[in-house]
């Protein structure tokens, strides 16, 4: 890692004089501050914490420490390592990666010496919310050490606008007082990054008047998808279904979460177009990212598809759909009978047929980012034949969104766009041999029209002339790939596009080159000298990937095929860390784009975040006991008012009062959940094992089994629940069911409209129904949140014993232990309570005055009629055991 940079150094200082939240720009370096403070306690003599991190980036921070000669790593902790084992790995001090869920049981049961720890990192802070078990962490750690420090790191500031006071709140559940912000418009970020800039072309490239109508097309059908969702859902707030919104990534995040609460009650229509607006973008990045035939082969794909299912999505029959399929079919191919519009531009016919006299010819338009490509490559090739005085040819490094656009651009570079977009054709829309005849006729001859009408809008020389320099360019990267012995398995790769998670595992690298990238990184290498790498910007199984390509390939050209603003603003940090090196940037977007308005609106929404935040750390009132080093901070109180039972014990004629503190049984796999951590917070002790009977143990006799509403409707579907509850009734008096609803979605199973009178094999209200006839002694609790379950825990433990945590643990599915309660065999006893005459009450008596079904056939009515203590009861029972099926017929009839 490269030294820190001037505004780096001081992001670092503040927060190592004084505990906070930093929050900065995206793509700003966030990391290589957390890096900073690993280097600096990775020491035996430190315990450092560090939390919220996945595993690419625990291996990636791991990664460059080695690199740096780091002699004490972090280590990760897993649930690999054992719980006694745990206790000596924390005993050796350093900075260790633990996951959250070990973390909590081990303060839980105080294996980790709480105030031996130096202090806890935060990073992607934005995500610690109340009820998260990092929150929790926290504040067990505060409890337990006053002295230690805390620190956080996240750089999604538009993560905090979202909510009210979402920033306060973070900072609460952090315990910290300080809040750093640093956006890109800082004034020491602008001077340390204006000192080092790196030379940038911004290249705006223009769609063809194919792509432009397209692209006209789909913006008219969702405006009109969001006047429908609007006039559907009045409530919804008209700001953020605007059509600047809709367009970007997060849409859809921001429509379920105004949806979410009633999704179950929307109807049909609500829902489609829902859908239809995420395939409409869908569209939209289609058009830009991909070629023609791609484009049109999706579109009638989705035609087929609505046909095939008799789904209506409405915007099918728009007018402005009819033009978007005529034009995507115009870019591909047309008919030579084609109709003239008014222009005198040829029209297509919108579902040409073989019936007709005419073949189609093929078009098959290229992509103009793909000569813009050509040309800066062009450009980068001339400049490193002249590049003695650089040192000799800079490397090329190209981005582009996702693993098939750098397919697709490999392909290009090394064998053309017509090979391409032949081979496109043929896979998708089958080997038409005389429209690929015209095609290649018309090429050689005049060449395409909409080549030459790309060529001009890219300000490009026209294309004849430039056939040779893109064929000895082509040639050239022939002879690189020739010596390549992984060229048949990439061919065999790219015959696929439409499987671009299947190629994440290929790589493709010349011979004579070693870099030190992991193998699961997809990375595309097209020439060797100079080396030229396509890489994915967006997509791949580690985040950091990019990075490490970036660091190992030290390009001294940039390509930025497609736009993504962390990345520029990280091209920014890398220019400023090397000063002495040259590096350009290419920047090719198409100009009035809907591309191009993706990029800006992410500026402007990261912008208008960090405004917020600057004007809410003015006005902020931050308590003096907000980092909770002392007793005065009411977070870290426990409601223990309630948590605390009183017995009454006499000794010598006196009265003596004893304080019992209560105590919950907590299944491990549990502190997955929220619920844990507000069982603690409400006072009550918490004691974690692996329970195999239940969730939760609240009392000797009361054990809980929780259940969402999905684990709900799975576990009823393949009888899991129906087991649990078996386990549960034979060795606890009062099983409990809990159904524990999402917070923020209505409180039911089914809307109303959807009750009915009968009993369904597929309805769940239904299910739960018969649950509860098969078992009496189940109850079940309706919660509408955590929190209303650990305030109805702590109200059913009132004045009861605390429950044993070796019993609880000691109780199987098929253990020995039995219940004095349970002493009968279960089989039995359901055989028992099936018969006529035998209810819940008078069962046990029965049981305990006869040993067996056997003896019990041979009771006479009178004997049976003491026992029951009901006369009906002892006849309907006699009468069930000794009548025949001939006497029962007989008597019905003799009734009737």
């Amino acid at each position: 890692m490269a030294p820190l940079l001037e505004h780096e150094n001081q992001i670092f200082l503040d927060l190592f004089h004084e505990d906070g939240l930093v929050i900065t720009a995206r793509g700003l370096g966030i990391d290589r501050i957390l890096l900073s403070f690993l280097k600096l306690y990775c020491d035996p003599g430190n315990l450092v914490l560090v939390l919220n991190t996945n595993t690419a980036e625990e291996e990636y921070f791991i990664e460059q420490l080695r690199s740096e000669g780091v002699a004490h790593l972090p280590r990760i902790v897993t649930n690999e390592i054992s719980s006694g084992e745990r206790c000596n790995v924390y005993m050796q001090g350093g900075v260790l990666f633990v996951t959250s869920r070990i973390l909590v049981v081990d303060f839980l049961t105080d294996r980790i010496p709480g105030n031996l720890i130096t202090g806890i990192l935060v990073y992607s802070a934005h995500k610690i919310i109340e009820s998260c078990q990092e929150s929790f962490i926290l504040r067990l750690y505060r409890q337990k050490n006053k002295q230690g420090f805390i620190k956080a790191f996240t750089d999604q500031a538009v993560a905090f606008s979202a909510g009210f006071c979402q920033v306060e709140r973070v900072m609460r559940n952090l315990f910290v007082r300080k809040l750093y912000l640093w956006p890109r418009f800082h004034a020491a970020i602008n001077s340390s990054l204006e000192k080092h800039k790196p030379e940038v072309i911004e290249l705006h490239i223009s769609m063809t008047p194919s792509m432009l109508a397209i692209q006209s097309s789909i913006l008219d059908i969702m405006n009109a998808c969001l006047k429908e969702l609007k006039r559907y859902n009045p409530a919804l707030e008209v700001e953020d279904l605007s059509l600047e919104n809709a367009i970007g990534r997060s849409f859809d995040k921001t429509i379920r979460h105004y949806l979410d609460p009633i999704w179950h009650q929307l109807g049909a229509k609500t829902k489609s177009l829902v859908q239809d607006l995420k395939v409409l973008r869908t569209l939209l990045q289609y058009l830009s990212q991909y070629d023609g035939v791609t484009f049109l082969n999706l579109l009638e794909s989705l035609q087929a598809s609505e046909k095939a299912f008799g789904k209506n999505s409405g915007w099918l029959f728009l007018d402005s759909s009819t033009s978007m399929f005529v034009h995507a079919r115009a870019r591909v191919y047309h008919i030579p009978d084609a109709s003239k519009d008014k222009k005198g531009k040829a029209v297509v016919k919108e579902e040409p047929k073989e019936k007709q006299d005419g073949r189609k010819e093929l078009v098959l338009e290229s992509n103009p980012k793909w000569e813009a490509l050509t040309e800066v490559l062009k450009e980068i090739e001339n400049e490193n034949k002249n590049s003695e005085a650089l040192g000799g040819p800079g490397r090329v490094l190209i981005c582009a969104s996702d693993d098939r656009t750098c397919a697709q651009l490999k392909e290009y570079i090394t064998g053309g766009a017509e090979a391409l977009l032949m081979r496109l054709y043929n896979k998708t829309f089958g080997k038409d041999a005389k429209a690929e005849e015209l095609w290649l006729i018309g090429r050689k001859v005049a060449g395409s029209k909409a080549r030459s009408k790309k060529a001009k809008s890219v300000s490009a020389p026209k294309q004849n002339k430039n056939k040779k320099p893109e064929l000895t360019l082509t040639q050239m990267m022939g002879r690189a790939e020739e010596d390549d012995p992984s060229e048949e398995a990439d061919d065999e790769m790219y015959k696929d596009d439409s499987a671009s998670q299947e190629s994440s595992n290929e790589e493709t690298k010349p011979e004579g080159l070693n870099m030190n990238i992991p193998s699961d990184t997809t990375y595309y290498s097209i020439l060797e000298e100079p080396l030229t790498v396509i890489h994915p910007l967006l997509g791949c199984s580690d985040s950091y990937a990019l990075t490490r390509v970036l660091h190992e390939v030290e390009p001294r050209y940039v390509v930025l095929y497609d736009a993504e603003l962390s990345f520029v603003r990280q091209l920014e940090i890398y220019r400023a860390s090397r000063p002495g090196k040259p590096l350009r940037v290419y920047f090719l977007v198409y100009g009035g784009s809907t591309e191009e308005q993706r990029y800006l609106t992410a500026l402007r929404k990261e912008k208008e975040a960090f405004e917020k935040l600057i004007r809410e750390k003015a006005s902020m009132v931050i308590p003096e006991e907000r980092e909770g080093r002392d007793d005065t901070n009411q977070d870290l109180r426990r409601d223990d008012s309630s948590a605390v039972v009183t017995a009454d014990t006499r000794k010598a004629g006196g009265q003596e009062q004893k304080k019992v503190q209560h105590t919950i049984i907590v299944d491990m796999r549990e502190f997955r959940s929220e619920l844990p951590a507000l069982i603690h917070r409400r006072g009550i002790d918490i004691e974690p094992v692996t329970l195999e009977v239940g969730d939760y143990i609240l009392t000797p006799d009361i054990c809980v089994e929780r259940k969402s509403v999905s684990d709900l409707i799975g576990s009823l579907n393949n009888g899991r629940l129906y087991t649990q509850c078996i386990s549960m009734s034979r060795y606890y008096k009062r099983p409990i069911l809990l159904i524990e609803f999402d917070p923020s979605k209505s409180f039911s199973l089914t809307s109303r409209s959807f009750l009915h009178q009968e009993i369904s094999v597929n309805d769940i209200t239904s299910k739960v129904t018969l649950l509860t006839l098969h078992f009496p002694k189940l109850r079940i609790l309706w919660c509408p949140s955590p929190h209303a379950t650990a305030e109805l825990f702590e109200e059913l433990k009132q004045n009861r014993p605390q429950p044993d945590a070796a019993t609880a643990m000691a109780i199987t599915a098929d253990s020995d232990i039995i219940p004095e309660s349970e002493k009968y065999n279960p089989g039995p006893q359901d055989f028992l309570l099936k018969m006529p005459g035998i209810n819940a009450k008078n069962c046990r008596s029965l049981m305990n005055q006869v040993k067996s079904i056997a003896e019990l056939a041979t009771l006479s009515e009178e004997k049976l009629s003491t026992i029951l203590g009901n006369a009906n009861n002892a006849k309907q029972l006699y009468d069930f055991i000794h009548m025949t099926y001939t006497e029962a017929v007989s008597l019905g009839k003799t009734k009737k």
